[in-house]
């Protein structure tokens, strides 16, 4: 007696090879086509400050480079845990990314009780720009060099306030690192991004800052902030004339930041190859370089791979050098 299987059987014993090739060559068709709409780049601070600067620059290349809009949102809080937690809950599909700074990697060693592991709940892309810090103060404080400002802070200890854009940033570790070297008593104004931190500054409600290059480079220029010191062992060559802090007399000190685009979770790994490829493509053009050259940054050359093995690296120093330090966040 024959046997007849139910339709709804037959249609799937038919249809499924067709669905699983299609599941197969979906990812890579997508990665193809990418992009055919509007991308988000999202910089997880408030609009001003370096991360942001940077993000606009590389969105205008992309731009041109694929012929589709691309926009740049400021989503600003907890010194940029808030979007990044958001950002491991959206589609992997790289309509929506993430250029955030070096809080990405020390924030783990901060805050105990994030909703996200930063190992793994994240897709780095590719590193976009390095650039050292500077160590500027206001124009109506005294000291004119670094050696004039540890003399200064001995003299006067805990009255010297030096602002940052946060708890635990990169710049507030660098005015850490600079108290321990120097052995001076420094206090910390932390702030809600660099941005209002350097209108502080530049009003004169705290005399010091360390700051990214870019950030305040237009204010060193016109004399609206003087300029001590930059924090790598090399000048920067935005600042030929300033000295390292290292060369100043702080002998070891050294204090980067970088900048990294990230994508949610669990890309397509050809889309993540692609997008990786895009932005690397985009870094090395004359534009980016004359651009980040002028803000004293130096586009990333890594690739996805370096970059993912780097931001690993990271994550272990920063842990160390945060829990060595005793950074505490409030």
């Amino acid at each position: 007696m024959p046997t007849f299987r139910p339709l709804a059987q037959r249609l799937l014993a038919t249809t499924a090879p067709v669905l699983f090739a299609l599941a197969a060559i979906a990812p890579g068709a997508h990665a193809q086509t990418y992009p055919s709409q509007t991308v988000k780049i999202v910089v997880p601070f408030p609009a001003g400050g370096t991360t942001d600067i940077l993000a606009r620059q590389l969105a205008n290349t992309l731009q041109k480079q694929w012929g589709q809009t691309v926009i740049v949102d400021n989503k600003g809080g907890a010194s940029g845990t808030i979007f990044s937690e958001q950002l491991t809950h959206m589609p992997a599909d790289g309509y929506t990314l993430m250029l955030t700074a070096t809080h990405h990697v020390i924030n783990p060693g901060l805050y105990k009780n994030l909703k996200y592991n930063t190992r793994t709940d994240f897709t780095p892309l590719a590193m976009v720009a390095a650039v050292p810090n500077v160590l500027v103060v206001n124009p109506g404080f005294a000291p004119k060099s670094v050696t004039e400002l540890i003399t200064y802070a001995k003299a006067n200890p805990g009255k010297v306030n030096f602002g940052s854009s946060g708890n635990g940033g990169a710049n507030h570790l660098s005015g850490e690192l600079f108290k321990l070297l120097a052995g001076v008593d420094m206090v910390h104004i932390p702030y809600k991004g660099a941005a209002p931190a350097l209108n502080d500054l530049l009003g004169g409600q705290i005399p010091v800052m360390f700051d990214s290059v870019p950030g305040v480079l237009p204010h060193i220029q016109g004399g609206k902030l003087r300029a001590l010191g930059v924090t790598s062992l090399k000048r920067s060559p935005a600042l030929p004339d300033v000295p390292t802090i290292d060369e100043a007399g702080v002998k070891g000190f050294e204090a980067t930041a970088w900048f990294g685009l990230y994508a949610p979770p669990r890309m397509d790994p050809a889309l993540r190859d692609k997008l990786a490829s895009d932005v690397l493509k985009a870094l090395q053009s004359p534009q980016i370089r004359t651009d980040f050259a002028a803000k004293g940054a130096e586009p990333g050359t890594m690739t996805q791979a370096e970059f993912a093995a780097f931001v690993d690296t990271e994550l272990t120093k920063w842990l160390k050098v945060i829990a060595d330090a005793n950074v505490t966040v409030n």
